[in-house]
């Protein structure tokens, strides 16, 4: 919310999601009396623990966070993107009948007699929404924001009720499938730089799936999308469960078993063309799609990511607005159980869905690709293995100011602001006249890089020792004068390692 929101009609009391009935609420007690109050406050024992489905982060877990974020927007940025912003709550309107069965996941907020609004879902049906609003056609753009479902949590695999999305999206016409390669090299370079492991990204188009596979195991086309949603199940159910779904949602048993085989094909994307093109009822269906997948294989070759593509037919995407290529990305050394890192699509339909039908009837297509990364998914992998090696938590502090023989408490603070003028974090302790061993401890407790230590000696003379704290190094004297440069040289040396 906007921290600017401080009248009555944007309290916290007035914006109270409806959620499932477990989950507990806190509401203001009704006035009461006196004596009566006091009764109460002995008796209520007020729940500090946060909703379901959210959690706290200290400092060291935010500052995995920040990396996380950090790293996102530099690739981002790096491939031309600008950035975005919408609001946290949408109108009801423009949230309906765009996530398929997942729908029923979305926050209502209450009527307090204005607008009927909700959390927003996810940032792609804000995204569709600004650009019909600003009458943007063409923009290459990066949103990142905190987004809301009442999904059944599980905090350690990543999965929330509250959770940023970090989205990248390319709107615009463009000659077919370049934009498509180009999301998915990005999404490639996020995972590598995030370090996050061994991932492959599942690669599927809905031509395929919607007009090759359910058309040719005779899925009648008004159950084509809850048929979607099933077969989007597969990567948590078994075959036995999704086809009884199926069952009970209409398909025969004939069409269900037509489907599967086509459903286990995947693999390297050259190949799996091939074996489509091969297929005469498929082509006859989605010859488009199909050449689409063949297209951007051939440009992901030629961006050097293919060796992390597959492409797997049982990839469904159950949301409603995806209308060709779409992509998962699934961590192969997958312990704690994690989801999709990062997924998306393209969804040439969903801003005309917001400019209405033409004068024609027709629904205007303005071209859109792009995916989203899901930022808790991601710590939580990365902190699962900080745990596993040890590594120290990434504190923000690059230098410690110390004083030794004396406290030459002025001194420290001179140092201090020159070392914040050059951009460098820096601190000291608040103590006029600090011991040694507080100031070793504090900085090893941080897991601070490098120290300033001054003494009498070094302020006569004009000079600083400079040592390296995260290993058992000797001390450096540097001129005062010297002291910037030669810091930001060690500094950009130990960020580079």
């Amino acid at each position: 919310m906007n921290d600017n929101m401080t009248n009555e009609d944007t309290s916290k009391e007035n914006l109270i999601a409806k959620d499932a009935p477990d989950q507990q609420e806190l509401t203001a007690p009704k006035p009461t009396s006196s004596a009566s109050s006091k009764s109460n406050k002995s008796s209520e024992k007020l729940s500090l623990k946060p909703p379901k489905g959210t959690k706290d982060y200290g400092p060291g877990e935010q500052s995995l966070r920040e990396h996380i974020l950090n790293t996102l927007t530099q690739v981002f940025a790096g491939h031309g993107a600008t950035p975005i912003d919408t609001p946290a709550f949408e109108l009801r309107t423009v949230l309906t009948n765009k996530y398929g069965e997942d729908s029923k996941l979305i926050y209502d907020l209450a009527d307090q007699g204005g607008e009927i609004t909700s959390l927003r879902y996810d940032l792609t049906v804000p995204f569709a929404r600004w650009c019909a609003t600003t009458g943007t056609r063409n923009i290459k753009k990066y949103q990142i924001g905190k987004v809301w479902r009442r999904d059944q949590p599980a905090i350690k695999q990543g999965r929330l009720r509250e959770f940023y999305q970090c989205d990248f999206d390319i709107a615009g016409v463009y000659d077919r499938m370049m934009p498509d390669a180009e999301v998915l090299a990005v999404i490639v370079e996020c995972m590598q730089r995030l370090k996050i492991g061994k991932f492959v990204v599942k690669v599927n188009h809905r031509g395929v799936l919607l007009e090759g596979l359910f058309r040719t195991a005779g899925v009648p086309r008004e159950l084509y999308k809850t048929i979607s949603s099933s077969v989007d199940k597969l990567d948590k159910m078994p075959w036995e469960s999704v086809r009884c779904e199926m069952l009970e949602k209409g398909i025969t048993e004939e069409m269900a078993d037509k489907l599967k085989p086509y459903l286990e094909i995947k693999g390297r994307g050259s190949d799996v063309v091939a074996k489509l093109k091969e297929d005469a009822q498929i082509m006859e269906g989605a010859k488009e799609a199909v050449e689409d997948l063949e297209t951007v294989f051939k440009y992901a070759e030629a961006l050097g990511v293919n060796e992390y593509l597959e492409l797997d037919l049982s990839l469904a995407r159950g949301l409603d607005y995806y209308t060709g290529l779409i992509y998962e990305t699934i961590l192969l050394d997958n312990k704690i159980g994690v989801g999709s890192l990062a997924s998306g699509g393209r969804y040439d339909e969903l801003v005309g869905m917001f400019l209405g039908p033409t004068r024609k009837g027709d629904i205007p297509k303005i071209p859109c690709v792009g995916f989203s990364v899901g930022v808790e998914r991601i710590f939580s992998v990365l902190l699962d293995k900080r745990k596993k090696t040890e590594e120290p938590e990434a504190g923000t502090t690059q230098v410690y100011v110390i004083a030794v023989g004396a406290p030459l408490v002025l001194e420290r603070l001179q140092v201090l602001k020159e070392l914040w003028a050059a951009d460098i974090s820096a601190q000291c302790m608040f103590k006029e006249k600090p011991k040694l061993p507080p100031q070793f401890t504090a900085i090893e407790k941080a897991k601070i890089p490098y120290a300033v230590i001054l003494g009498p000696d070094e302020v006569a003379a004009g000079q600083v020792k400079l040592k390296y704290m995260l290993s058992k190094q000797g001390e450096e004297v540097v001129q005062r004068s010297d002291m910037i440069s030669t810091l930001r040289a060690k500094l950009a040396a130990l960020e580079e390692s």
